[in-house]
């Protein structure tokens, strides 16, 4: 069992290109998830601000 992990981690030799390929990628996602919620947080609190400068209006949400 303990050999079929080794060689999973090996990756045929190729854990030099793989596993860098694997963070590379995690790192990406990562940013792009905190760029995504930092955007949509921004985007609520302009919709909030616009809805506010909006008297007699409800919030119809």
């Amino acid at each position: 069992m303990e050999e079929r992990i080794v060689e999973f981690l090996r990756m045929g030799g190729y854990a030099a290109f793989v596993w860098p390929a694997y963070a590379v990628t995690a790192a990406g996602m990562a940013g792009l998830l905190w760029h995504s919620l930092r955007a949509y947080r921004r985007a609520r609190r302009a919709v909030a601000a616009l809805q506010a400068r909006r008297p007699g209006r409800a919030d119809r949400a």
